[in-house]
């Protein structure tokens, strides 16, 4: 390999090293949110470990994914329909499903109460089928529970809220989950493919594996400016200097261009 193909791909492995490393850095951005959360993994396999599965509505699904995906102990996420008669509805035809997001999670690094508190802090529970400028049906607010547990904590959670909201009506929903039908591929980690230099970064991933993948839920978040300040800001001086560090390399190849065609 030549000197100037090294530097070509030294930028970028160190961008990869980096981008893993937030996996595991978010965990401290985490704790800010959430101090009684457990503190560490064990050294052990997390294929050991089962993991849990939540499913929200908080109006559109290209905006709830990113509110979730940059979650420490969140490991991925998929936007969908739920909470409706139709089977396998599609977006053009949801009759009374709600644009949902399901998240998978490690609960020894977040519970579903820590995660009701994400979904109450990210939308407003008391506008009527609708989140800001998307009105409709499909964009009311749901808890979706799986069990008497995770029903009565929703119960307490929304009332605690209504507490809080003196001249309104908390409209949240809680309802049983049933089935949850994953979205078009198109819809998946909408914020990241609107970033084409992030997608090429981690190797342009084909739709199944993008939709599964933690780092691209992480950076999903991050093109959607909703990871926590600082990793946010941490990505951001990455990039920049990856640019930088490519630019620099891209001159050095350019010149051994010249002398070997002179």
């Amino acid at each position: 390999m030549k000197p100037s193909e090294r530097n070509l791909l030294c930028p970028r492995v160190a961008w990869f090293a980096f981008l893993w490393s937030i996996l595991i850095m978010a965990d401290v951005a985490l704790s800010i949110r959430f101090p009684d959360r457990t503190s560490q993994l064990p050294n052990d396999s997390p294929n050991h470990h089962p993991l849990k599965t939540a499913v929200f509505a908080l109006g559109s699904f290209w905006r709830s994914e990113a509110v979730f995906g940059c979650l420490d102990g969140v490991v991925t996420t998929t936007v969908g329909y739920a909470g409706g008669s139709k089977t396998n509805p599609e977006y053009r035809s949801l009759r009374d499903h709600a644009e949902s997001v399901q998240i998978e999670y490690d609960p020894r690094l977040i519970n579903f109460r820590q995660l009701l508190e994400v979904f109450w802090s990210s939308h407003d529970s008391r506008q009527v089928f609708g989140q800001g400028p998307d009105v409709g049906n499909q964009y009311r607010s749901i808890i979706f529970t799986n069990g008497s547990e995770e029903s009565r904590l929703a119960a307490v959670t929304k009332e605690r809220e209504q507490t809080r909201s003196k001249s309104s009506i908390v409209t949240t929903q809680i309802q049983q989950i049933e089935t949850f039908y994953p979205a078009e591929p198109e819809h998946q980690k909408f914020e990241l493919k609107r970033n084409p230099f992030l997608l090429q970064l981690i190797g342009n991933l084909p739709e199944e594996e993008l939709e599964k993948s933690s780092l691209a839920a992480k950076l999903n978040s991050y093109s959607a400016e909703l990871c926590p300040t600082k990793i946010q800001k941490q990505i951001d001086a990455k990039i920049n200097d990856i640019i930088r560090k490519d630019q620099v390399a891209d001159n050095i190849l350019l010149l051994d261009i010249g002398d070997e065609s002179s």
